[in-house]
């Protein structure tokens, strides 16, 4: 098997053990004669493995009983319209972070449905580092306030989260780095992650919401769009994306058996720190992006200083089985996606190529 050094932003790698178990299921699942996408969602096969997924969510992070787990479709973009359109009312203002594309596009749909504030911005750092929480300013009429707590193109990532919000719920964007660090589930009214970075395949997306922001959903919206709708009927409103439910069951299993999200978490500071010191002691050969205290643990951007080499790295790099060096075509330069399934070996391999790469052009 000639298997990828895969740096992909999203879709993004998947754990090889869960790729080769979702082969051996793929035509037949569980003796039922045919595959699990072949099965109707009212099944009590599927609804064993939805049932499941969602109890492995909350035991992985750590999510009270007091909030629900959804599946959804339509990915982080679709939440984006979702959001204010269930918790935005007449009179208040949907308060978001900007701190690169997609906290952008987070609040450019919101001003489609009601009032917007910036509450903290880091565009005048570029979007490369990410603004102190102490420095946020909420106004009082808030509805709430939304964050993306890891931005893939920048390679910056928040440290921290307020805790100072009083009754305004905290929204959050993980879909790029959800399960990669144990968090305080309780600090938060709303998380809500696309599956193809940490949790599996495309095509579902995550929503943990907590009872009081689901119980206000607005009735004047259509019922696909609420989140009442689906926590009523346990993500089986209506056809849910049944494949990409069951292999981020997969992956649930597979991050459980591999010691958890804390596990996780040592598991990509050690395979990240390979990455960042081949830039740190690279004496301005490599430049890193991202200030380092606002780094990412997901994503890894730097530059060399031409593009001319910059060209002939993401083409060397090719030819030596990396895939998903180039950085995102709105910002230019190199990036590398870490994500909890990219292999420790995957990051010491590139980390390798960067240094051999740097003494051939040096």
């Amino acid at each position: 098997m000639n298997r990828a050094y895969n740096f992909n932003a999203g879709p993004a790698a998947l754990p090889l053990e869960v790729l080769q178990q979702a082969q051996e299921q793929f035509v037949e699942y569980q003796g039922a004669g045919m595959s699990i996408m072949e099965m109707s969602h009212r099944s009590a096969l599927y609804e064993q493995v939805n049932n499941e997924s969602q109890a492995l969510m909350r035991e992985l992070f750590g999510i009270p009983d007091n909030y629900h787990v959804l599946f959804l479709q339509g990915g982080a973009s679709q939440q984006f319209a979702m959001i204010p359109m269930n918790l935005l009312r007449p009179g208040q203002a949907g308060a978001y972070v900007k701190t690169g594309a997609w906290a952008d596009k987070a609040l450019k749909e919101a001003k489609f449905i009601g009032e917007t504030v910036i509450a903290a911005s880091s565009e005048n750092d570029k979007y490369m580092r990410m603004p102190s929480v102490n420095d946020f300013i909420v106004p009082d009429n808030a509805a709430y306030l939304h964050m993306t707590s890891n931005e893939t193109i920048g390679g910056v990532q928040f440290q921290e989260f307020p805790t100072n919000l009083g009754n305004v719920p905290l929204v959050a964007d993980m879909s790029s780095d959800i399960l990669s660090r144990p968090i305080d589930i309780n600090k938060f009214g709303l998380i809500y992650a696309g599956a193809q970075k940490n949790l599996g395949p495309s095509g579902v997306t995550v929503v943990i919401v907590r009872d009081d922001l689901v119980q206000d959903s607005p009735k004047d919206i259509p019922a696909i769009f609420r989140y009442d709708t689906h926590a009523k009927n346990s993500s089986l409103y209506n056809t849910p994306p049944s494949f990409s439910v069951y292999m981020v069951n997969l992956v649930l299993k597979w991050i459980k058996s591999n010691g958890g999200v804390a596990a996780m978490e040592q598991l990509n500071r050690d395979k990240t720190k390979l990455i960042y010191d081949a830039i740190d002691q690279s004496n301005g050969f490599y430049i890193g992006c991202a200030h380092p205290d606002s780094r990412s643990l997901m994503n890894i951007t730097f530059r060399i200083q031409s593009e001319e080499l910059e060209k002939q790295f993401v083409k060397e790099s090719e030819q030596n089985g990396f895939v998903g060096l180039k950085g995102h075509r709105d910002v230019g330069g190199l990036r590398a996606s870490t994500y909890n399934a990219v292999p420790h070996e995957s990051c010491k391999a590139l980390a390798e190529f960067m240094a051999d790469f740097q003494r051939r052009n040096g």
